[in-house]
């Protein structure tokens, strides 16, 4: 356990939830079951590689909470993967499909290991034996993985047919974030991104702001922050600047999006875009825009930078983006934090839809996802306004506040087994 509670990101999770529970006044018997993961699992996934030798690679998965439903969460393939940092992203899926009302738990799942220098056929290889060490822990009504960080729909695809054929037929249902032939669901790879500027237009129209008026920078030129652009651009937002691991590129006059989402598609990189200047992705978190969108790693804006923030709104793309001491300080200035558990709540709500597809095997065309997604997060987002407008507090206590108290009445409504 200590190598759970130790992590940055799972105490920065522990805080919010201590905080939103002292603001509904939670049942301690329900806070206390909140504040630890019901399964840790870790896992050693020996792959062969390329060149002969025999490679171990750490796997983890954490099954956070099943109340309302079979658990749900993302895999990740990353250098930096651990144990406290899959229970922190497994709390915070936990929280967030509670907030969006959705019918699932909150799971996550990595391996450490730098997906970069993989070959294809050894990051498959890595896939298939990893979802084989899952294999008695997953499945279309017990816990449904999906991409993250460093996997993509060819890897949920690996592990689709890996389990299926375990199974011994197929088994659709097992993942989200599958190419569409396969049962994956139209609309399911732009969803986080069009989710973020789906929030952060009802986030203007509360602040009394044009979103077609405003200024937006994003943190993170991934497909979360692609997409986010590409929509914002489309609405008539000003997208300013941008970054990704290169460094960060900013126009006054607003990024030309369609030029830059050809040029990142030939060149990988936004580095080297004509018509804009340079800048780092520090810089970028500290312009004077009307919208800042921190699409990419968590702990971005903290107590070292947290002071020269000067953006209006923050729309949280990636998860745990901004620390808690720097939210309560920026949220006591006026800045409108929208959190993660909100923010970026578009993919887990597409992946829900696919996994009603699939277990259903009925499918949906784009308009009618993109329909329900922007409905089902326009829901949640107005819910949670309506807290912080009624309770006066900030918006990031009250998204968690409405989370808890969800969790809480389905928990008690359940009760504790055995007595």
């Amino acid at each position: 356990m200590e190598n759970i509670v130790n992590g940055k990101l799972f105490k920065n999770v522990m805080q919010s939830l201590n905080h939103a529970a002292e603001l509904i006044n939670c049942d301690p018997n329900v806070l206390v079951r909140l504040q630890h993961p019901r399964r840790s699992m870790v896992f050693s996934v020996p792959v062969r590689m390329d060149d002969g030798t025999v490679k171990v690679f750490p796997g983890y998965r954490v099954q956070y909470s099943a109340t309302l439903g079979p658990f749900k969460g993302g895999i990740r393939y990353h250098q930096d993967v651990n144990l406290s940092e899959v229970a922190g992203l497994a709390a915070l899926m936990t929280f967030k499909t509670s907030l969006l009302n959705l019918p699932l738990g909150g799971a996550k799942g990595g391996v450490r290991v730098n997906p970069g220098e993989l070959s294809r056929n050894e990051k498959q290889s890595l896939t298939r034996r990893f979802t084989t060490e899952l294999g008695p822990f997953i499945g279309p009504h017990e816990d449904i993985p999906a991409p993250d960080m460093g996997t993509d729909p060819q890897t949920m695809a690996w592990m689709m047919d890996t389990y299926s054929q375990q199974k011994g037929f197929a088994q659709p249902g097992v993942v989200t974030g599958k190419p569409v032939d396969i049962g994956g669901s139209l609309g399911r790879n732009s969803s986080t991104g069009h989710g973020v500027v789906y929030v952060a237009e009802k986030s203007c129209e509360v602040m009394s702001m044009d979103f077609t008026k405003s200024t937006m920078a994003v943190q993170g030129f991934g497909n979360v922050g692609q997409h986010a652009c590409d929509l914002a651009h489309q609405k008539g937002c000003k997208v300013v600047a941008v970054s990704d691991v290169s460094g960060g590129i900013h126009s006054g006059e607003g990024l030309d999006i369609p030029a830059l989402l050809e040029y990142v598609k030939e060149n990988k990189v936004v580095k080297g875009f004509p018509g804009a200047d340079p800048i780092t992705n520090e810089e970028l978190l500290e312009l004077a825009v009307d919208v800042l969108a921190p699409c990419a790693l968590d702990g971005v804006i903290n107590e070292k930078n947290m002071e020269n923030v000067k953006a209006k709104i923050i729309v949280e793309g990636a998860n745990g983006p901004t620390t808690m001491e720097a939210g309560n300080f920026l949220s006591e200035k006026g800045v409108m934090i929208v959190p993660d558990i909100l923010a970026n709540g578009g993919g887990v709500i597409v992946s829900y839809f696919e996994w009603v597809q699939d277990v259903q095997n009925y499918y949906w065309d784009a308009e009618a996802v993109e329909h329900n997604m922007q409905k089902t997060i326009t829901k949640a987002f107005n819910k949670v306004h309506k807290f912080a407008s009624e309770e006066k507090v900030d918006t990031r206590s009250a998204a968690m506040a409405v989370s808890i108290q969800h969790l809480e009445k389905a928990m008690l409504l359940r009760g504790l087994y055995p007595r």
